[in-house]
Parts: C-alpha cells; structure tokens; sequence
C-alpha cells in the first residue's frame, strides 16, 4: 500500500515550534518514503478557532517550504461525514446519549492517564432526574477490551478502556463533534495509512482504534515524536504563548531539525531549499530520540 502522511493543524493560533516539529516529521517521513502528505484543517472546535489563524497557518507552511498533496481538507465542511460516523454507531447501539455535567463528573475517579474515568451514568438509558435537561452529549461504549498498538517510536502501547477513561464523548453537549471522531473519520475517509504527531496525543490513539474497529475502518501505522516542552515542562502550545515562528523559516527549521536528533549537514544550509534538499535525503526515523517530551531549545 502506498504510503499517505498527513498534518493537521488547529486555527487556534499562529504556527509554532511545537507545530513546526510534528509538521517536519510527518513530511520527511512521507517524502522520504515516496508517499502523499495531506493536509488538514482541524477546526472542529469553533469557539477555540480564531479568525485569520487558517490563513496564517498556510502561508506560514509555505514560506517554511512544505508542499501537500491535493486540495486542503477543512473539517468543518466535512460534518457530515462525521454525523453519519455517529448514525451508525448510534444505530448499532454502540452509542448513547448522555445529560451528564462536568460539575456532576468532576467526582468520578482519575484514569491512570490524569482524566475523569466516565462512570457510566446514562449508559442504560438517561436517568429520571437529568431527562429534562436539553444539551446531551454522545458517548461509545468501550467494553472492556484492552486495546494495544506498536508504535513505531515509543513501542508496545496498551490502555483498557474501561478502566482509564470510560465511555468517551464524541459528540458534545453543544452541538460540536468531538476530535476523537473527527479524526478517525477524516483519516480513512482520506485513506491516511502512516499517522506522525506528537506524543501528547498517543494516550488518545486507543480511543482512535476502538473507534476503526466499531466502525470497520482501517488502522494507520502510528509514530509519536517528543513534543516540545518549555523551561516549566510545559508542552508549547498556543495555550501556553508559545511564540510564533518567524519570517525567516530557516532558524526555526534548523532547530526542528536538531530537536529530532536528525544527521547534521556537512555545512549550515544557506536558504530554505538547501535545507529541503538535505533533510528529505538525510531522514532516518531510527534517530528519533525514544522519549515523550524534550526541552525546546533556547528562544524558539
């Protein structure tokens, strides 16, 4: 099967070294190995999304040097997509309607991942005194089979559901697909067969692949690479300030480059295609540091 790699990013912000580290794997990864590297807008969450970020996003990406496959996918012009995802599941009892409150979960025990494990409050129908309220998120049943996958960085993953999350939302009391299904969705409908990100987003991979198996869809090799972290151990986010990227790609391009512990050039590269030429040549998944987090480097 031929190889297809995506990024997909969220318009909550102007692009980041976090960002730009995700982004750099998947597309050496991709180019390296003769594959597609798609693109995705992932602005299912419309309060976080702000005005303008989409834009700045692209033309960042572009000014960095990176060039996808195809036309952008945006996920808000695919909920339809993710609404009949959630007909089946729905239709094969798989999921249910819940009127529960994050005041009332806020209770439930903690997951051995840091979330509330769902109790399972409304799993055999929305109990009496919650059956007036108008706002009802969607949740799957997990069972309780242990889900496990080999990723190709941090090794043997393996997460019970049951027991570290519960039963998860994917749909949400307002109104809004939740990015679990989503992204499921949206990576078979687009036929992705390699998935490189962060590591902060491998605890969410077993949720992703219980949701393929309920729905018959195929499961992508995954990688998760270090994300960033600043001085307090803070992932870099746009949550945290993390600064955006300059006008000048090639710096920040060189540090990505250094931060996934990748083969140096003989010389510094002079612009940003010297830089392409040598990173789609030098690429070597092997070298990636096997850790979740690393310290970003100074001024990024």
């Amino acid at each position: 099967m031929s190889y297809v790699g995506r990024f997909a990013p969220s318009p909550t912000g102007p692009l980041h070294f976090g960002s730009l580290v995700a982004a750099l794997a998947s597309y050496c990864d991709a180019r390296s190995r003769g594959g597609r590297w798609l693109l995705r807008m992932e602005d299912v969450d419309e309060p976080r999304s702000q005005r303008g970020a989409a834009d700045d996003i692209l033309q960042t990406l572009a000014r960095c040097g990176f060039r996808w496959d195809g036309e952008l996918a945006v996920q808000s012009a695919r909920i339809a997509l993710y609404e009949a995802a959630l007909a089946r599941l729905a239709a094969a009892g798989l999921a249910y309607p819940c009127a529960c409150t994050r005041r009332e979960l806020a209770g439930a025990p903690m997951g051995t991942g840091g979330e509330r494990v769902y109790p399972g409050t409304c799993r055999a129908g929305i109990p009496v005194q919650r059956s007036g309220r108008a706002q009802r998120a969607w949740r799957v049943k997990v069972g309780e089979a242990t889900i496990a996958f080999d990723d190709r960085l941090q090794g043997r993953q393996s997460q019970r559901l049951a027991k570290d999350v519960g039963d998860f939302v994917v749909k949400r009391a307002d109104g809004l697909v939740a990015y679990q299904l989503a992204v499921v969705v949206d990576d078979a409908e687009q036929g992705v067969t390699d998935v490189v990100r962060g590591a902060d987003l491998c605890a969410s991979t077993p949720r992703q692949i219980h949701l393929q198996q309920l729905l018959g869809l195929p499961t992508p090799t995954y990688l998760h690479v270090p994300v960033a972290v600043d001085a307090s151990g803070e992932k870099l986010s746009k949550q945290t300030h993390a600064a955006a990227l300059p006008d000048d790609p090639l710096s920040a391009l060189s540090a990505a480059w250094r931060f996934l512990d990748q083969r140096a050039c003989e010389s510094p590269p002079r612009s940003v295609d010297e830089f392409w030429r040598h990173a789609l040549a030098a690429w070597d998944a092997a070298r990636l540091p096997p850790v979740a987090m690393l310290s970003a480097p100074p001024g990024v």
